[in-house]
């Protein structure tokens, strides 16, 4: 007998790495080391478990990211490059057209959650909504999202108006917040060398807990 189709969403994991990495030096932050091993490589080994396939998007260094998952582009040449989170969510909708979510987080948040995509995908669809936002405490991580590739063509006309914002859009498109108040670390992430030592302390910390 030949297996039943099975029930459960069809999970595309993006990693956002387009960062011009302004108050790191100009660094590529998804390749900067922490305990040793790249930032990026931290975020793949918590998201990966969580989704059925991982897509990288990057505008350098494609060679270091494919080892990853599937690299794409991060932009488009009419609107140039480094222009936002949201051309990385773009490029990885068009490359994840047959998933049902797409798990869109940066790739300086080396702790994620473990229950992150269900939790996101859980939130959005108890509230009928094709997108969720994380939120620990009073904190929003706009960045950490779960989202329907339907949302692509409203997302392209969104940016070739002009705007860049995040959290904007995502209030277009009647985004919905799951609340991570047990994890509030969980969403430390790295933008300067301070907070990539801090990050070294906590991981020091949570390895010897």
């Amino acid at each position: 007998m030949a297996d039943a189709p099975s029930s459960a969403p069809r999970i595309a994991g993006l990693i956002l790495a387009g960062g011009q990495g302004s108050r790191m030096a100009r660094q590529d932050k998804g390749l900067l080391p922490l305990n040793g091993e790249p930032l990026v490589s931290h975020v793949a080994r918590r998201l990966a478990p969580q989704v059925a396939r991982l897509i990288i998007s990057a505008n350098r260094h494609a060679d270091r990211y494919a080892q990853y998952g599937a690299v794409v582009a991060d932009g488009e040449p009419a609107l140039g490059d480094f222009q936002g989170p949201l051309l990385g969510i773009a490029a990885g909708l068009a490359a994840a057209a047959d998933a049902d979510w797409i798990v869109a987080v940066p790739c300086d948040t080396p702790f994620l959650p473990a229950d992150l995509a269900a939790r996101l995908i859980e939130a959005a669809e108890s509230a009928r909504s094709p997108l969720a936002y994380a939120m620990a405490g009073e904190q929003l991580h706009s960045a950490c999202m779960a989202l329907r590739p339907s949302l692509l063509p409203g997302l392209h006309a969104y940016l070739r108006a002009g705007d860049r914002k995040v959290g904007l859009w995502q209030a277009r498109v009647g985004a919905v917040a799951a609340h991570f108040d047990d994890a509030p670390q969980a969403f430390m992430n790295v933008n300067t060398p301070d907070e990539l030592a801090e990050a070294e302390r906590y991981a020091s910390q949570c390895r010897r807990s």
